[in-house]
């Protein structure tokens, strides 16, 4: 019923083959020859956070992984990530042995460098299959010519090319891209009606980062609804949950809203995942905007040198006018995707940036003041980040009424 209204999505992996060309690789090669270029941006935190969990599960037994104490940054993720941190030690050692060592704190050097920021972008290839997996989902009946215009190409982009994971992981220094992966491909398993492939999939993702435990209720009740009640035949209940909702219309959404409780504290670094639901329907497509902006732009602060200032600025440019350029076109027949106040706010953000980024850093106030730009952020994001999760579960619920009264 609800792949039939988006009119994007169709039941079956194979119809959903875009025959693309190249285009993916092109997309996934493209992308990665640029997280190749932010190699040599600034090391934040989380650099020597993750080179000292190399040097723990190296050099130390399994016993004492947890225990050691020698650097601030203990080791504090689940066992899978832990396991992750050893094999990836293991080809360390070939780059830089002095990196291995516990005592070694703060330490840096090119081959360090080099070694870990590769380590992210090779991981990544499992994000490139599942978005790959996740663009064989949506429907080609309408392609346009354009390939500007297709569903699956605009899909790839805001998946491959997502601001928010580029400076989160290439900048910054995180593993969120192949974590990622783990959780796109469980949905999609949930879509082809491989149930238990899905949940496997999911708790191996527990396994590495416990900060998606809180979506694991969703999928709790999801399993439980469309294969343990239903006598372990899938086939019984509707799934068609592409771009569906919760309860009769499936997860996806439900664990989009409860991954946006999470955005208001981790700054938006995850917004691509509702990114699936973008390319369904021109509703979904304007909360994506505003999600989406609102998100990436709470991101800044991360990025506090003044080198960084010219490539988050433009990254997320091209990024943001892609998607409401994209989107728009996608739907052009649906109307506007954002309200006039929708509109102002985004373009809010513009003075905002200018304020906080040049402006404010140039005046008396900031030595005094420093904490003003990221107040002034967090408040201006939340409110955008907070209305995109109300006006998703209005969705969801007025979706429910709306199914419950059909059905009568």
């Amino acid at each position: 019923m609800a792949a039939a209204r988006s009119g994007n999505v169709v039941s079956g992996s194979r119809s959903g083959d875009p025959g693309d060309g190249g285009w993916f690789v092109t997309l996934a090669v493209g992308v990665s020859l640029l997280k190749c270029l932010l190699i040599p941006t600034y090391q934040s935190t989380d650099f020597e956070v993750h080179r000292n969990w190399l040097a723990i599960t190296h050099s130390l037994p399994i016993s004492r992984w947890y225990y050691e104490v020698t650097s601030e940054w203990t080791l504090d993720y689940p066992p899978f990530f832990a396991w992750f941190e050893y094999a990836l030690s293991h080809l360390a050692q070939y780059f830089d042995p002095e990196m291995l060592k516990v005592e070694n704190l703060g330490y840096t050097s090119q081959e360090t460098v080099l070694f870990q920021r590769f380590s992210v972008i090779l991981s990544d290839l499992f994000f490139i299959y599942a978005v790959r997996q996740c663009c064989l989902c949506v429907d080609v009946k309408k392609d346009r010519r354009d390939l500007l215009e297709k569903p699956a190409f605009i899909l790839a982009v805001l998946l491959l090319w997502n601001f928010g994971l580029l400076i989160v992981d290439h900048i910054h220094f995180q593993y969120n891209g192949f974590l990622s992966g783990f959780m796109l491909l469980s949905i999609v398993r949930l879509y082809q009606k491989r149930h238990l492939e899905s949940a496997f999939l999911f708790a191996v993702l527990l396994n590495f980062k416990h900060i998606y435990l809180y979506i694991a209720p969703a999928y709790g009740i999801y399993l439980l609804r469309s294969y343990c009640f239903t006598g372990n035949n899938p086939a019984s209940y509707d799934s068609s949950i592409w771009p569906s909702l919760c309860y009769r219309k499936g997860p996806l959404s439900c664990l989009l809203g409860s991954k946006l409780l999470g955005l208001v504290q981790c700054g938006g670094q995850s917004t691509f995942r509702h990114s699936i639901l973008s390319v369904s329907s021109a509703k979904h497509a304007g909360i994506y905007l505003i999600l989406t902006t609102a998100g990436h732009f709470s991101l800044f602060p991360l990025l506090f040198t003044a080198q960084e200032l010219p490539i988050k600025m433009l990254l997320m440019t091209i990024f943001t006018v892609f998607s409401v350029g994209s989107l728009k076109a996608l739907f052009r027949k649906e109307g506007q995707l954002l309200s006039c106040l929708e509109t102002l706010y985004l373009c809010g953000l513009l003075p905002l940036g200018l304020l906080c980024e040049i402006i404010y850093p140039l005046s008396p106030w900031h030595q005094r003041l420093p904490f003003i730009p990221l107040m002034l952020t967090s408040i201006y994001c939340a409110l955008g980040v907070g209305y995109s999760w109300i006006r998703l579960y209005i969705s969801a619920f007025t979706g429910l009424s709306a199914s419950h009264k059909k059905q009568k």
